[in-house]
């Protein structure tokens, strides 16, 4: 479990604040002992000046020194206190000043503040939290001018010694959502083993997990001592808080999951889905050379370059018709298209091009379902067939207003043939030892191996319907195991 600090210059500083027992001096920290070797430290840094050489300077040193996480870095200290720095890393942020200040007609300048990436300007929250992510620390100024276009002109850290009583209402507000250890009684805090996120978007139409599975994973967490909590993307600066991420949220390579996963590596936690297996499962072009490459039973392929003809040429000649067509990165048989003659694959390719410069073709093979297996750590957790909706030819029918599915069949993997089975276990060794969901069809008795999910459904009813609550239990023991296993510095 990671323990969090508050430095202060003076624990006086703090009177305005309830009170806690993680606030310290930086004379106090000067003189902190970590404790044992694999517990994880986080600093949070207020004290009033982080000026080169200062305490707060100083408390951003030792603390890295000394491997804590501490916000702010000394790097980010360094960049905030150098306007050329800084601004290197301001030019990807035009379209969140355009969308925050859209409404704003004024002249001159613009300062507002952001507390944990918080701001109490409702249209400034995305730009600042985006600030936040990139340059992390407690307290931010942002001061914005309109020359031609509006532009960040100065990011300043400020000392919660210099905010009034309207500000520190503010600060402990953003505080109090950024660690909710802060003020958490000690006994609670001392409870759970270790402490788990889970990463999900509410707003999510097609989750990886629906809302009956987050809470029997928090559950069976509790049961097994551990803290779970549900964390969205605006909690991205917490993420050092933890010992463990989950991710529950469709992943993808260009997107704040990715982030999400490769901060938590970065940060030492034991992380589902890593970066890695994001990365080799997000892309069916990489999958499908992959098994090529390695022999995986899996449908013909073939990979077409945009603008080259010759590629639909050879496609029509060797494949006929119908066959799938598939945009690389897509989910949920979204960006797949099944054509039936050269005019419609003329005319779906060119429509799919306009997303990916390749795609995939995959000669048809239908079959009434598709075996699902889940696999985690190398072994067949849960098994499932995924019915085609009827008159369709695909698990997922996506409407204008609504999404359709088939119906399922959960059993238990001792019952799924030997041939489905070990073509989803040789796919997955190629990829890792994460969570994963292969989709598999069988045909007279061989299993092909369709694509690997690194983020694959679990639902309550569905998934879960053979093992129960034992699924998540499963699950969230093995979140023990790894992270055990590194507290010892096993791999």
């Amino acid at each position: 479990m990671a323990n969090t600090l508050l430095v202060v210059d003076d624990l006086a500083d703090w009177n305005p604040y309830y009170p806690s027992e993680l606030v310290i001096s930086f004379e106090d920290y000067l003189a902190h002992q970590s404790g044992s070797a694999d517990q994880r430290v986080r600093v949070i840094n207020l004290c009033s000046s982080f000026a080169y050489l200062s305490d707060g300077y100083y408390c951003s040193l030792l603390a890295e020194a000394r491997n804590h996480h501490v916000i702010p870095s000394v790097k980010v200290i360094n960049e905030l206190d150098k306007n050329a720095l800084y601004r290197l890393q301001l030019e990807d942020f035009s379209q969140p000043l355009a969308k925050a200040l859209k409404k704003h007609t004024l002249h001159g300048e613009l300062t507002f503040y952001s507390y944990f990436g918080i701001t109490s300007e409702p249209d400034f929250q995305e730009l600042a939290r985006r600030l936040f992510e990139r340059f992390p620390c407690p307290i931010l100024q942002i001061s914005l001018q309109l020359q031609q276009q509006w532009e960040i002109v100065d990011l300043k850290a400020v000392s919660p010694r210099q905010m009034d009583d309207a500000m520190q209402t503010l600060f402990a507000e953003a505080l109090d959502k950024f660690s909710k250890k802060v003020w958490r009684k000690s006994r609670i805090r001392k409870a759970a083993r270790y402490d788990l996120a889970i990463l999900i978007n509410p707003a999510e139409k097609l989750p990886p997990s629906n809302r009956g599975a987050l809470k029997k994973f928090i559950h069976a967490g509790q049961q097994l001592g551990i803290d779970v909590e549900l964390i969205t993307q605006k909690h991205y600066g917490r993420i050092p808080e933890f010992d463990g991420l989950f991710i529950r949220e469709t992943t993808a390579i260009d997107h704040h999951t990715y982030r999400f996963a490769k901060k938590a590596e970065a940060e030492g936690l034991m992380v589902i889905d890593d970066p890695t297996s994001i990365l080799r499962c997000a892309n069916k072009v990489y999958l499908a050379d992959l098994f090529r490459t390695h022999r995986v039973p899996s449908p013909k392929t073939w990979i077409l370059h945009k603008g080259n003809a010759e590629h639909l040429d050879a496609l029509e000649a060797s494949a006929g018709f119908p066959v799938v067509i598939k945009i690389p990165d897509g989910s949920f048989s979204r960006g797949i298209v099944k054509v039936q003659n050269r005019q419609e694959l003329n005319l779906k390719v060119a429509e799919l091009f306009a997303q990916s410069a390749l795609l995939l073709a995959q000669e048809f093979l239908y079959t009434d379902f598709d075996w699902r297996i889940g696999i985690f750590n190398q072994k067949a957790l849960y098994a499932c067939r995924y019915f085609m909706v009827k008159n369709h030819w695909q698990i997922y029918r996506h409407g204008t207003h609504k999404t359709d599915s088939g119906s399922f069949s959960t059993i238990p993997t001792f019952e799924v043939p030997k041939a489905v089975l070990d073509a989803a276990l040789r796919a997955t060794q190629l990829i890792g030892n994460g969570l994963y969901g292969v989709d598999v069809k069988e045909i007279d008795r061989k299993g092909y191996v369709i694509e690997v999910n690194d983020n694959p459904s679990i639902d309550n009813g569905v998934e879960d319907k053979y093992l129960g609550d034992e699924l998540y239990r499963a699950i969230m023991n093995e979140f023990i195991r790894r992270m055990d296993n590194r507290s010892k510095g096993l791999s």
